[in-house]
């Protein structure tokens, strides 16, 4: 009995999972082009991190980049507790500069957070050069547990041939009053194109699936195959099936499909990119990225259909798994007029209530902690970071206008929102 007990207890202990990564340049060519990429421990792509429920994640960081600072951010997940790990520079923790390393270290227990989630660097716009990857936290009390026969892991992004510093430097500049942001070069899947995903007769998978864009949102579909969606940015949902569903960059979605029992045929995936975000599209640009689902490797590629029209799942009708009801009578609103607008320099901004945010010179967080009493004052944290003071445990609403022709996503790091109220266009 006391040997049972103590097995007991010990398969009760959470793991640590440890991560090294030494972050450096490399080549890649995902798409035939080579250029310099940001990698980890000279790899790309890069590792996923994977956790279970419970366990504690320890990331080393060292930058080996050696003409650039890093930091790492851990995409959705709350960090109830250690919100000095969220990775955000300018909010939560200083740059880790050229030579220098950080330690990421969160206890996924304490925020009971399953689901499919990313990292990436959250630092001068850095992440689209490479340096983004899965984050998965796996669940043992999963709803859908008995559902599942294996799980795989799907990324799209959009790529760009050349980096982020010239790109950004164009983009905010007196020479593009427009605003236009710079278009993809190509589209990947899984940070690669023609991708093969060898699957099995009637199996049930699970697809994880993680928009690591920097700008451009994707149609997703699978052809000869309907999609049942059971998870959205981390929260479970009541299943819902889809034949087509739309990730904004950063979104993530987790599929079940069921595969068919006949293995005469393969089938595309296919993944499109939103060209109405673009403000000129390029002759030469392909939207696209086709996989396939293979259940022969005797059988052919076949070549997509083609959709004339995208209808995506709308993902306003979506239920949470938990019924959580709809919070009520909101201590406290806060109104963010979304705008696109140029300052003196002839630059083009984003604007949150007529004001374009500009990085206070102390980390928001350190001023936090270090300001006592006057933590509460808006005013220590700067005229150009619209600060909300809130206190503990309030039910806060958010109403968020977008005053620009363009579509934006938001979300919000530490929480987890009620999408309550959805306008039509032009509203």
């Amino acid at each position: 009995m006391l040997l049972t007990l103590l097995l007991f207890v010990s398969s009760a202990i959470a793991a640590t999972v440890t991560y090294d990564f030494n972050v450096t340049w490399v080549t890649a060519q995902p798409d035939g082009f080579s250029r310099p990429t940001m990698g980890i421990n000279g790899q790309w792509p890069l590792p996923h991190i994977t956790a279970t429920v419970g366990d504690k994640v320890i990331v080393n960081v060292v930058n080996g980049l050696g003409n650039q600072t890093t930091s790492l951010h851990f995409h959705g997940l709350y960090q109830n507790g250690t919100p000095h790990m969220d990775g955000p520079v300018g909010v939560t923790q200083c740059s880790i500069p050229p030579g220098g390393s950080f330690v990421y270290e969160f206890n996924t227990q304490q925020i009971e957070q399953p689901g499919t989630y990313w990292y990436h660097s959250h630092d001068q716009g850095q992440y689209p050069d490479g340096l983004r990857g899965a984050l998965i936290v796996n669940d043992p009390d999963s709803p859908y547990k008995d559902e599942v026969d294996e799980e795989i892991v799907l990324t799209l992004s959009d790529w760009y041939h050349d980096q982020m510093p010239g790109l950004l430097s164009h983009f905010i500049s007196y020479a593009n009053p427009t605003g236009a942001e710079p278009v993809p070069n190509a589209a990947l899947m899984n940070d690669t194109q023609d991708l093969k995903i060898t699957v099995e007769p009637g199996k049930t998978y699970m697809f994880r699936i993680i928009n690591m864009a920097a700008f451009a949102a994707q149609y997703l579909w699978f052809e000869g195959h309907t999609m049942k969606i059971v998870e959205v940015d981390g929260i479970y949902t009541e299943a819902a099936e889809a034949d087509m569903i739309y990730l904004t960059a950063a979104q993530r979605y987790s599929v079940l499909i069921t595969t068919k029992n006949d293995t005469s045929s393969n089938f595309a995936i296919v993944g499109s990119m939103d060209q109405d975000l673009f403000d000129v599209v390029p002759g030469d640009l392909n939207p696209n990225v086709t996989g396939w689902l293979v259940y022969s490797e005797s059988a052919e590629l076949p070549t997509p259909a083609f959709v004339d029209q995208f209808e995506p799942f709308d993902d306003f009708t979506l239920v949470p798994h938990d019924k959580l009801p709809i919070f009520e009578n909101p201590d406290y609103s806060v109104q963010l007029d979304v705008k696109m607008d140029n300052l003196g320099d002839g630059a083009n901004y984003a604007w949150f209530n007529d004001i374009t945010y500009v990085r206070p010179k102390v980390n928001t967080l350190y001023t936090v902690l270090t300001s006592g009493d006057l933590a509460t004052n808006p005013e220590i944290y700067g005229p150009h970071t619209n600060p909300f003071i809130l206190e503990k445990d309030q039910v806060v609403e958010i109403v968020l206008n977008n005053m620009d022709p363009g579509k934006h996503p938001f979300h919000l790091h530490g929480h987890a929102f009620q999408t309550v109220v959805r306008s039509e266009e032009e509203a």
